[in-house]
């Protein structure tokens, strides 16, 4: 077992000494952290005026993999993160 003495430290300023080590090591933390946002599914309609485009131009970006469907059921469902990735900015 190591042993850590403290020479010429009070308990007082060894507690604020800690506590500023981890309000620094949280504040860094917290300019790195991203708060999870839960993912925002979209029906074919929501997806179709989203882009707006008809519906079997929806069905045709699904079967040509522009767009990734999941179902559940017979429900169709686009993540909207997923949707807005598929924009592809235009080379001028």
């Amino acid at each position: 077992m190591q042993q850590v003495q403290f020479i010429q430290v009070t308990p007082e300023q060894l507690k604020e000494t800690i506590i500023e080590g981890v309000k620094a090591e949280l504040e860094e933390f917290k300019k790195h952290f991203e708060p999870k946002s839960p993912t925002e599914y979209l029906t074919r309609n929501e997806v179709s005026k989203l882009l707006s485009v008809d519906l079997s131009t929806i069905h045709n970006y699904t079967k040509r993999r522009l767009l990734q469907s999941y179902q559940i059921g017979s429900r169709v469902y686009y993540k909207r993160s997923e949707v807005e990735n598929s924009l592809v900015k235009l080379k001028k």
